[in-house]
């Protein structure tokens, strides 16, 4: 379920809160090709899936920036936000992929947001969030990123 926040308040008002976790969303191995064509890294491991089958990881896997990727979408249905003229991604601290994404296999974001401070000038916020992407079954998350965003009114 997605929370719903009005305004540059109403972003300040989720500092130090855990959200519910997103829906599951499929990485596909059409997904997984897709990217691959968009950004030209068509690697074996992630795009051929007969000698992927022998490889190290038993099949196809997806790109690292691939499951970094898929955040945005999850994050904006995780959270509505109402009444700002503008948000942008200010960059990332830290990223880590402590395991791989299997094709076929379902991620699901979870997120904390650390903090939500002034922007200089007052215009707008940074929030700052951890999010971690979780493999069904998986023992250990696929991805943990410290991610700055900002918003303007």
């Amino acid at each position: 379920m997605s929370v719903v926040v009005h305004g540059l308040t109403g972003l300040k008002s989720l500092a130090g809160s855990e959200l519910e976790p997103s829906r599951w969303l499929t990485m596909s191995q059409d997904r997984i090709q897709t990217f691959a064509d968009a950004t030209g890294d068509h690697q074996w491991i992630h795009v051929d899936v007969d000698r992927a089958s022998t490889g190290p990881f038993g099949g196809t896997i997806a790109h690292g920036y691939l499951t970094l990727a898929i955040i945005i979408p999850l994050w904006t249905e995780m959270v509505q936000i109402e009444g700002i003229g503008m948000a942008i991604n200010y960059g990332l601290n830290r990223v880590r992929f402590p395991a791989p994404v299997p094709a076929g296999s379902r991620v699901r974001l979870h997120a904390t947001v650390d903090s939500v401070a002034d922007v200089a000038g007052g215009s707008g916020v940074q929030l700052d969030a951890t999010f971690t992407v979780e493999v069904a079954g998986g023992e250990k998350p696929a991805a943990v990123a410290q991610a700055l965003y900002r918003y303007y009114a």
